[in-house]
């Protein structure tokens, strides 16, 4: 079983006109403007069509406009791991970092195959959550840096870093609710990974660290945005300036963690597929229902966090007319006829 985390109400809430993508405010912005009818668009188009996206909705949801195709022919050059993904009947999908010999760091083809992954996940209708883990016991120890010395320089490293930033997005802006599930350490693009996901769960032991100050650099994943919207601005400067190691405890006092799962009986052999179903049983309270309804859930939710108050009341609106009177609302009012 998981405990459940503190309640987050001394958070620092963003204002009406705070924007994910970090523009200006909507009133006095015209590409701001912009790029809130494009995230909007994105919200209702996927509403009406029963899947998140498509090309077209994939391209809008870049933050970065660049030659992708360029980073991603470097990024292949450097090959080690893989990202798997496992697809269940239960709607939840499980996205695993699997590069265990490397404590399962980015190589190239590795942030590439995470694009793919992220793409298959956009337009699966039956999808209502995501577990993102690592393999071996461990989360993600950031970049492979065999391939960061080999795009060290300024322009290369600036692709890949809005190559990144692009995939980390779209896959915070999934019609998925979704937790990463921490097991040993979580280190600089790992950390940074974790704050793609709707939730983070850590087991006894497990550490995430923003190590990136240790390496000369900052988050550049768009981990440091992530952070200061999940813990607030000066919980965020104390992790990246004192690249501190975050344990369970400090992780469910700041709010950075949703939850701590029972430590795996050592005994059993089955280590890693207990921590699984720890937290498969705990993102299903969550995931409970019809797809429809629960991408509908995190549609709304998104366009909350990301859209200026009046723009994300039309988009609730809009995406209310997509489950009035569908068929699980129609079940509901059928098999529910008087209040109790």
């Amino acid at each position: 079983m998981a405990a459940s985390g503190p309640a987050r109400s001394g958070q620092a809430r963003p204002s009406p006109c705070w924007s994910y993508r970090g523009l200006p405010p909507l009133a006095t912005a015209p590409v701001g403007r912009m790029v809130l009818c494009a995230v909007r668009k994105q919200l209702l188009v996927s509403s009406r069509c029963g899947a998140w996206a498509g090309p077209l909705l994939r391209k809008s949801s870049r933050i970065h406009d660049f030659n992708q195709e360029e980073i991603r022919e470097k990024l292949q050059a450097f090959p080690g791991g893989s990202i798997d993904l496992l697809k269940q009947e239960s709607g939840v999908a499980v996205l695993t970092v699997n590069n265990p010999s490397r404590m399962n760091a980015f190589s190239g083809t590795m942030m590439v195959e995470l694009e793919e992954k992220v793409s298959q996940l956009e337009s699966w209708t039956g999808g209502k959550g995501l577990i993102v883990r690592g393999a071996g016991g461990t989360f993600c120890s950031g970049s492979d840096l065999n391939a960061v010395r080999a795009i060290s320089n300024p322009q290369d490293g600036m692709k890949m870093c809005m190559f990144m930033q692009n995939t980390l997005t779209r896959l915070l802006r999934l019609p998925l609710i979704s937790v990463a599930l921490v097991e040993g350490r979580a280190l600089g693009g790992g950390a940074e990974l974790t704050t793609a996901c709707d939730f983070r769960l850590m087991v006894p032991g497990s550490i995430i660290q923003f190590v990136h100050k240790h390496m000369g650099l900052v988050p550049g994943w768009g981990g440091a945005a992530r952070l200061v919207h999940i813990v607030g601005s000066p919980s965020a400067l104390k992790l990246l300036a004192g690249a501190v190691k975050v344990g369970p405890e400090l992780s469910l006092q700041i709010g950075l963690t949703d939850g701590v799962l029972e430590a795996p009986q050592q005994h059993k052999g089955d280590d890693t597929g207990t921590v699984l179903r720890q937290a498969g049983d705990w993102i299903s309270r969550y995931t409970t229902g019809a797809a429809p309804v629960i991408q509908a859930v995190k549609k709304v939710v998104l366009s909350g966090r990301e859209l200026p108050l009046y723009e994300a009341l039309r988009t609730e609106k809009d995406v209310f007319g997509t489950v009035w009177g569908g068929p699980a609302n129609l079940q509901a009012l059928a098999s529910k006829p008087k209040h109790k």
